[in-house]
């Protein structure tokens, strides 16, 4: 089902990834030409991973059909009316929390944060201004939502501290560009390779 989800959220959002890419990719070209800076690929992925990231984040919350719903204001009441493992469950309670784990781990690589009070602030801000804005549009907010994507937040932080204590005692030689490199192309392959196997294989259109 999250497989599905990731899937339309794509199909519905890869005309914004596509001219963000492009702009993206044609400034970063001409800035290095231009002032003959040192190209790192792996962290030119992760920034641009981070921001296609933002605009999906921005179609779930402006796009997606929640006529079903309704705003709830009182914490847990949502998240404890769906059975545990039923599909409303993946959906709506683990769905949010794995929906903001690369908002965790992202602000965290990116401003390396130490301590995860500070990350918790930032997904607080970014969780509840989204919720605020979904009611201002004609949507619903949910407190439910917020604190699922604390706990995503949360989640994605831990990631991230936990890659970055493994990374401090890797060999020297597993230190450098080349191999984080290396290991970028390969998730590249893999993620890839998973997205057509559900596509093309399974039939999720």
């Amino acid at each position: 089902m999250m497989t599905e989800i990731v899937i339309n959220i794509f199909k519905n959002s890869w005309p914004m990834i596509l001219i963000l890419t492009t702009i993206l990719a044609s400034m970063k070209i001409t800035y290095y030409i231009k002032n003959k800076t040192k190209f790192i690929f792996y962290r030119e992925v992760l920034q641009l991973a981070f921001l296609i990231y933002i605009l999906c984040l921005f179609y779930v919350v402006t796009f997606q059909d929640v006529s079903w719903s309704s705003s709830n204001f009182v914490p847990f009441k949502e998240m404890f009316r769906y059975q545990l493992g039923s599909p409303l469950f993946y959906r709506n309670v683990i769905g949010n929390m794995i929906m903001f784990m690369p908002y965790g781990f992202f602000i965290t690589y990116f401003l390396k944060l130490e301590k995860l009070r500070s990350e918790v602030i930032l997904s607080v801000i970014t969780s509840a201004t989204i919720e605020v804005t979904q009611l201002c549009i004609g949507r619903v907010f949910d407190i439910d939502d917020i604190v699922l994507n604390i706990l995503g937040g949360i989640c994605g932080f831990y990631i991230c501290y936990i890659l970055t204590k493994l990374q401090a005692k890797l060999p020297p030689i597993l230190k450098n560009e080349i191999f984080y490199n290396i290991i970028i192309v390969l998730i590249l392959i893999g993620i890839s390779f998973y997205f057509y196997q559900a596509v093309v294989v399974g039939g999720i259109v």
